[in-house]
């Protein structure tokens, strides 16, 4: 059942996706009175799911996944189809239009991607708002994983700054981490003291193929009294904070936790903080079990920025700003040798694992707006059978007022099919090496 939801979602997501992108070309084609032959959700390779016709345009759902496509007369696009080119041109075709009218059908796809990401953050803010949990609410710290001890960094260090830029939002430095050109330089307040940590390229790498930055860091969970449940404990109060046993300090409530199991049945030495800082110390027994006889709690929360209509507009741009300029930085990353970004490029599989085995809303919608950014902003690549390689010799014919011929688009959307099976193959092939080998 888990792995039908994740399918579930992962096709609905896509189908959202290729229908709103292929639906910016065909709204565009349709101002300028451009006829559209085909609009397919999928590709209908051989046979079709369905089709129906209406007017000039054939309406369908194709059997294979791969996307989809909006075929318009008198252009040259993956179907290859030539046979136009054997009659004159037509005003209703897209080669009649001039240049400007062809450049904005091609990138209305990508605008849409946007506008729907947009269009969903603002949705998401609105209603749900935006949760994160702030770097200054961590006032015992953090604890580290093997990772991050690696990286130089000690449980109980509290998080200052990275690269001079001060941390406020954890998500926002863990993705500094991850997406680097080179060195970081981590500032740390550890006992009273600021230290400077360089975190080297090649660690933060490892780290990120190892996925060793999942729990890098968890804040560090404090000792404070919720209440008092046996007699035994009568001393402690509600809000007690305890900072030492015996000679134990500075460790966290599990520490505290694992030293009791180790005297049990003895009485212990506490040392407590009381709210407005009073230090006190007293003697308390330790059941068989263990315990003090008290519940402890976790101070800890997420905060949530609310939005009203109008104040959710801005954050939905906002919040689709960052992404694609988060996404744009990965892209440059992946050509750079260097970072071995591109040893993690994923395909289906990779995409698909990104859902959870649960249905929530909220998250299926965030999910869909992250890939309609990366769809769009990988469709704006100039590389020919995309749109940005459509874009870009229509470009070129607007600057130089020379167009394209017929047989050199002919040749570069042979090349650019030829560079994208590559990919698909090269980043799928990646999946199933992740999935079943490695």
């Amino acid at each position: 059942m888990d792995i039908l939801i994740k399918i579930i979602q992962f096709f609905l997501c896509f189908t959202i996706l290729v229908g709103i992108h292929e639906l910016g070309h065909y709204i565009m084609a349709r101002v300028f009175k451009i006829r559209v032959d085909k609009f397919y959700i999928f590709f209908d390779l051989g046979f079709s799911l369905f089709k129906f016709r209406r007017g000039h345009t054939e309406y369908g759902l194709g059997w294979l996944p791969l996307g989809g496509y909006c075929k318009i007369a008198g252009m040259i696009d993956e179907s290859m189809d030539k046979e136009y080119q054997k009659q004159p041109p037509q005003p209703w075709e897209f080669r009649s239009k001039p240049a400007w009218k062809r450049f904005l059908v091609m990138i209305a796809g990508v605008v849409m991607n946007v506008l729907l990401a947009v269009t969903i953050y603002i949705g998401v803010s609105y209603t749900w708002g935006e949760s994160y949990f702030s770097n200054e609410d961590a006032r015992w710290g953090y604890n580290f994983n093997e990772t991050g001890h690696s990286l130089g960094f000690r449980d109980g260090d509290r998080l200052v700054s990275i690269d001079g830029g001060k941390v406020e939002n954890l998500n926002t430095f863990l993705n500094a981490l991850l997406i680097t050109e080179g060195d970081r330089r981590v500032v740390v307040e550890r006992g009273g003291e600021q230290i400077e940590l360089t975190l080297p390229l090649d660690e933060l790498i490892a780290m990120r193929q190892n996925k060793g930055y999942e729990k890098l860091l968890v804040q560090r969970m404090p000792f404070l009294i919720d209440s008092v449940v046996a007699p035994t404990a009568a001393r402690l109060q509600k809000g007690d904070e305890i900072v030492g046993i015996d000679e134990m300090r500075g460790l966290d409530y599990r520490g505290y936790t694992d030293y009791l199991k180790l005297h049990a049945g003895d009485s212990v030495r506490l040392s407590v903080v009381r709210e407005g800082g009073m230090p006190v110390e007293f003697k308390l027994p330790v059941s068989e079990e263990g315990k003090l006889g008290v519940f402890a709690y976790n101070p800890y929360k997420f905060r949530t920025q609310e939005y009203t209509f109008w104040e959710s507009i801005p954050a939905g741009f906002r919040r689709a700003g960052d992404m694609i300029s988060s996404y744009w930085d990965q892209l440059k990353m992946i050509v750079q040798p260097k970072t071995k970004m591109y040893e993690e490029l994923g395909g289906f599989l990779a995409i698909g694992s990104i859902f959870p085995s649960t249905w929530d809303w909220q998250d299926f919608w965030l999910k869909t707006a992250f890939l309609s950014i990366i769809l769009a902003v990988m469709n704006i690549l100039p590389i020919p059978g995309l749109d940005g390689g459509h874009a870009i010799f229509t470009f070129w014919e607007m600057v130089t007022g020379r167009k394209v011929s017929d047989k050199v688009l002919e040749g570069a959307q042979y090349v650019g099919l030829i560079i994208i099976l590559f990919l698909l193959l090269y980043a799928n092939g990646n999946d199933i090496y992740r999935f079943f080998i490695k």
